[in-house]
Parts: structure tokens; sequence; C-alpha cells
């Protein structure tokens, strides 16, 4: 398994590498450029736009701004924001905690609410829990995100249960430290249920389809002909093999973390990446789109990787050589 870790990274480097010289050169085929907004501000003089170019080697072909980024990205330098005014890693970190947790809240709720869902609507198969709960997942997958969202604040608005958007609220600075969370959880709650609903739908029906297939198996029929109890075939014997497929699709929403809510964000005025990077593309902020896409990639090929080290983990017949 080291071995099998150890050349997963390797392969990780090259990849990165291709990843990050495709969105380099895409942004650059990209009509206009951030300075063409700047020479529209006639604060801003010519002379200043040529020094900015000059300092960041954005006047040079992009094979060569390329190996320059690429240097400054080993010595751990993200690059400017000049959108933002400030380093690329500055306006990062400013937004990553509130994108991570508001990610991971969601990503808990997603787990823990559709696996059991999906097993409890597997044993019922065909009764009526098990088509009312196919009738919810459907309805989970074909609702528009924002569509809910609106609801969901429209909702929040004639009763006052809830924030509205933010992240706290404006008392949060003189409160204790207990309610300090309890306030974000508050604030959490609309946002992450939204970002939640369609994952739920389709890994409950998933954990269903698959928990079905393995009741089926022979040895699930020898296991309960010996006497077994029922909860021992179902939660030691069939959901372990039931659940395989799934730590697979759990490794690619971890590679989902920093970029599945942006459209969320936007709508509950979270202030996480997902507003940052999707003006920094409108901007065409080269240096805080390029981290962006780092992060993601990162993420992406850890996400793989952390899938197969679950599997191999739970299930002993696979191995890696």
């Amino acid at each position: 398994m080291k071995a099998y870790i150890l050349r997963r990274i390797l392969i990780a480097i090259p990849l990165l590498l291709a990843m990050s010289f495709v969105t380099f050169l895409f942004i650059h085929l990209a009509p206009g450029n951030f300075f063409d907004s700047l020479r529209l501000n006639p604060q801003i003089s010519e002379e200043t736009i040529l020094k900015y170019q000059a300092q960041y080697h954005l006047d040079m072909p992009v094979i060569v701004q390329y190996i320059y980024w690429l240097k400054n990205i080993l010595r751990l330098d993200l690059g400017y924001s000049f959108f933002y005014n400030c380093p690329v890693s500055k306006v990062i970190f400013s937004r990553l905690f509130n994108t991570i947790i508001l990610s991971i809240s969601s990503l808990l709720l997603t787990w823990l609410v559709a696996i059991p869902l999906g097993i409890y609507a597997a044993l019922k198969h065909n009764r009526f829990v098990d088509r009312l709960f196919s009738v919810l997942s459907l309805f989970g997958l074909s609702m528009p995100g924002f569509f809910f969202a609106l609801i969901l604040l429209y909702l929040a608005s004639l009763t006052g249960w809830l924030p509205l958007g933010g992240i706290r609220s404006t008392n949060f600075d003189s409160l204790s430290s207990l309610a300090k969370a309890f306030d974000i959880l508050r604030h959490l709650i609309l946002p992450a249920t939204v970002i939640s609903i369609a994952s739920i739908g389709s890994l409950q029906r998933i954990m269903r389809a698959n928990l079905l297939e393995v009741l089926r198996q022979q040895y699930v029929l020898s296991a309960r002909a010996k006497g077994l109890p029922e909860s021992l075939v179902i939660y030691r014997h069939a959901l372990r093999n039931a659940i395989n497929p799934l730590i697979t699709i759990f490794g690619y929403e971890l590679s989902g973390l920093l970029s599945g809510a942006a459209l969320i964000e936007i709508v509950f005025n979270w202030p996480g990446l997902g507003m940052v990077m999707l003006t920094a593309v409108r901007a065409q902020d080269l240096f805080l789109v390029m981290a962006g896409m780092l992060l993601g990639g990162v993420l992406l090929l850890f996400g793989n990787l952390a899938a197969d080290i679950l599997l191999a983990w739970s299930d002993p017949r696979i191995r890696y050589e």
C-alpha cells in the first residue's frame, strides 16, 4: 500500500502540471484580459498598466509566463490578485474556512441521511415507505438548487426561525463562544440543506439498489439458512459489500468540497470561495483563477486516492500491488 500511495503521488505531479498548463493557456485564449478593464479607467495611466505587466511578466509569451508562475508556486507564492489588490493567498485563506465548513456540513448531512434511508428503503422493498422515499428522492434530484434555495428563503422570511443569509449575525462579536458556534450553525442550516438535497436523493437510490442486489446473492441466502440473526446478515455481511461503490463516490465528493457550493453561496450571500472564483473568472484575474484550479486539482487527486485507500480498508479482497 505504501508503494502504491507513493506511485499515485508521483503520477499526480505530471497530471497537475498538465491541468495547470491547459488552464493557463485557456485563460490567455479568451478575448481580453484584466488590464483591458483598467484601460477604461481614466485615473489609471498606461504607464501604470505596463509596469504591472512587466512586474508579473505578463508582457512575455505564454510559455514564459507559465514558467514564471510555476517557479513561484514551487516557492509557495500563489501570485497577486489584481481585482482584489492583494496577494492571492490572502484572498483564498480569508474565504477558505467559510467554504470548508459549509461543504463539510453538507457532506456530513448527505451521508448521515442518505445511507440510513437507502438501507431502510431496501429492507421495505416495494412497500409504501419504499415508494414514498423513491418519490422524494426524485423530487430532490429534479428540483433546481437555486429554486429550492429561494423557496427556503421565502419560508424563513415568513417564520423568522432561521437567518436569511450570511455566515453570522450582526451581534456576533458580543456573543459567547458557545453562542457564536450556535449562531454559525443556524446560518448553516439553509445552505447546507439546499446543497445536500440532490445528493441525498441520488445516494439513497444507489444505496437501496446496491443493498437489494447484495441481498439476493448466494452467500446472503446461505447466512440466513444457517440461522444467523437478520441484523447480523444485513449490517455485517451485506452492507459491507453494498457500500463499496459509494466509497468511490465519496472520494469524488471530496474533490468538490471547494467548488460544489458556488451557486448556493451566491444565493445565500455566503462569503466563501465560490463567489471569489466566479468574480475571478469574470474579471480574468489570472493568478486567482490559477490558484483555484490548483486547489481543485489537488483535491480531485486526493479524493481519488482516499477512495482507493478506503476501498482497500473496507474490503479485504482488494489489494494494490
